[in-house]
């Protein structure tokens, strides 16, 4: 949970990536065709942790990446044209 809390705390301005709830892991159904980034985080030990995610990076993922790299590279809103 707290590994959870700290990861959600980084991402909290990142539009596109969702940290997940513990015990849901990502799935690539809830991001197909999207531009978003699904993270879950997995206590395995004392210590240990398995971070899994899931992004489209095929469909309509691939074509969302390149126009938010380039809104980013052109300072222009990160999210313009894909919301």
């Amino acid at each position: 949970e707290e590994l959870i809390g700290i990861m959600k705390n980084y991402y909290a301005g990142e539009k596109f990536v969702k940290i997940l709830d513990s015990g849901c892991q990502p799935e690539t159904k809830n991001v197909m065709h999207t531009n978003y980034c699904e993270i879950g985080v997995e206590a395995v030990g004392a210590g240990c942790a398995v971070i899994t995610s899931a992004i489209d990076n095929l469909g309509k993922g691939a074509a969302s990446q390149a126009v938010q790299n380039m809104n980013i590279m052109f300072g222009i809103e990160e999210t313009l044209g894909l919301i």
